[in-house]
This record gives structure tokens, C-alpha cells and sequence, in this order.
């Protein structure tokens, strides 16, 4: 830990470039927010040089949490608008189409073919044959109802 004994603050903006170059290969927005961490400790300390070793890892980890806390904040006030709301959420890409059941939904559990897979569904119980209109997802499960306009 001898390198952080000294002012160099470049350690820190390398840190920062290498965790963000990191995040281009992992999922999700993670280590861009500790390179901005780092970052910013290293500015810290091009203005303070006199910070020792122990403040500068904490202050990083301080910084990572409250970094990371503020944006889950303001992205949960403020969500990204997409025109494909449904991209990563399979199940939901199915609500509200309709149905024709292969095998019947016997105690309230089934399953439906659904384009190229096949689904597990809950509903109320129904022969084979019968149209039904998928109104909601749980999990991997499908929620269905018959799908009444067509049924009758």
C-alpha cells in the first residue's frame, strides 16, 4: 500500500479508467459508477494531497455507496423510456394475446404453446380446445382467462 503513501492522484484516474473500460464488458451499470468513485477521490486528492492511504479507500468506498444509492434513486424516480418497454420481460410480451389451449388446464395449472416455446399457465380450469387470453405473468408462469368474445 505504499503507492497510496504518496499524492499521486493519477493512481486514482487509472482506476477509474480501468473499472469504467470494465463495465463495457459486464452486464448492467455497476463498476461505471465506482470508476466515477475513483475518479473523484483522485480529484480529491489533486486538491488534498495530504490524504492518507486509509481516507482515500475509504473515502472511494464511501463514494461508491453513495454514488451507487443516488442513481438507483434517481433512476427508479425517473425511469429510461424506451419505445420497447417489454425487451427483456419474454412473458410480458404476451399480455393480452389470445390462445388456443393444446391441453386442457386441469386444477388450475397447464401448459400453452406460445410461438416457438412452451409456457406453464394458471387459470381456471378449461377442456382443450378453448380460447384463452393471457392477462398477466408471474414469474415464468402465465396467468390466463378464457378469452370470452370468442368462446361463445
Amino acid at each position: 500500500m505504499q503507492w497510496l503513501t504518496q499524492a499521486d492522484y493519477w493512481h486514482w484516474l487509472i482506476l477509474a479508467v480501468v473499472l469504467m473500460i470494465l463495465e463495457v464488458f459486464s452486464p448492467g451499470a455497476f463498476l461505471l459508477w465506482m470508476g466515477l468513485a475513483a475518479a473523484t477521490v483522485g480529484l480529491l486528492i489533486l486538491l488534498i494531497p495530504d490524504l492518507s492511504w486509509q481516507l482515500q479507500i475509504l473515502l472511494f468506498a464511501v463514494f461508491s455507496v453513495v454514488i451507487i444509492v443516488l442513481v438507483r434513486a434517481f433512476l427508479q424516480r425517473r425511469p429510461i423510456e424506451t419505445d420497447q418497454p417489454h425487451l427483456n420481460r419474454r412473458g410480458e410480451q404476451y399480455l393480452e394475446r389470445t390462445f388456443t389451449l393444446q391441453e386442457p388446464i386441469v386444477n388450475g395449472e397447464g401448459k400453452i404453446h406460445v410461438d416457438d416455446s412452451i409456457w406453464k399457465i394458471n387459470g381456471e380450469d378449461c377442456p382443450a380446445g378453448t380460447r384463452v387470453r393471457i392477462t398477466g405473468v408471474e414469474g415464468v408462469v402465465l396467468q390466463v382467462s378464457r378469452d370470452d368474445e370468442r368462446s361463445a
